[in-house]
């Protein structure tokens, strides 16, 4: 096989932005197979900052995780999930119930989530991190994306979905809506991926997480 023109191997490094071509990249499968075929590369990438923006806290948007935090929550060595400024107490119970294993969950209470999430990104001590954030400077959310891509960590931010029109150096972005029973993903940033909305249904009742 010859070997690849120096613009190609750097337009396939997973940083470089190409509006909404694919580059390739290492995923984690959401759990959600409508989700997975939608985004590019077929699901979470492992590394890069990821927002997810709701009209409001609350709204089941954290089930969308729990596939993953069950999933990273099984591995070896143990890291945490780290879960900084969340609106509110996690409920064991649904966590437990959803396999997420309760002593890998690392709950920061900050005024300052961004510092804190660039914080346990840098630390190599976390499989992931998840924070709640209203605005953001641009220059602030860039040093997020920067500090997933340092420590191989995928970062995960809840924000308002009033923030969509505000440019992002996110590597992902997407908006999530309930429906009853689910929820209307739809990606506003993705290097590839769907275009439509994706109907997602969430699977067994164990209470909000």
């Amino acid at each position: 096989m010859g070997k690849l023109h120096p613009l190609e191997q750097l337009l396939g490094h997973p940083a470089i932005w190409r509006g909404r071509s694919t580059a390739p990249t290492d995923t984690l499968s959401t759990g959600f197979s409508t989700l997975d075929a939608g985004l590019p590369g077929g699901g979470w990438p492992c590394t890069g900052l990821i927002e997810i923006l709701t009209p409001r806290t609350g709204l089941g948007e954290l089930r969308l995780l729990v596939p993953l935090l069950a999933r990273l929550g099984g591995e070896s060595p143990a890291r945490w999930a780290a879960w900084i400024a969340p609106p509110f107490e996690p409920y064991a119970p649904a966590l437990t119930g959803y396999g997420v294993p309760l002593d890998r969950q690392l709950v920061v209470r900050t005024a300052v989530p961004l510092w804190a999430m660039e914080l346990a990104l840098d630390s190599g001590a976390c499989a992931v991190a998840l924070a709640w954030a209203g605005r953001a400077q641009a220059k602030h959310l860039r040093r997020l994306q920067l500090a997933t891509l340092r420590g191989r960590t995928p970062g995960f931010l809840f924000r308002p979905l009033s923030e969509a029109g505000e440019a992002s150096p996110a590597q992902l972005r997407l908006s999530l809506e309930p429906t009853p029973g689910g929820a209307v993903v739809r990606l506003l940033k993705s290097r590839g991926g769907a275009r439509e909305p994706m109907e997602l249904s969430w699977p067994g009742d164990h209470g909000a997480a």
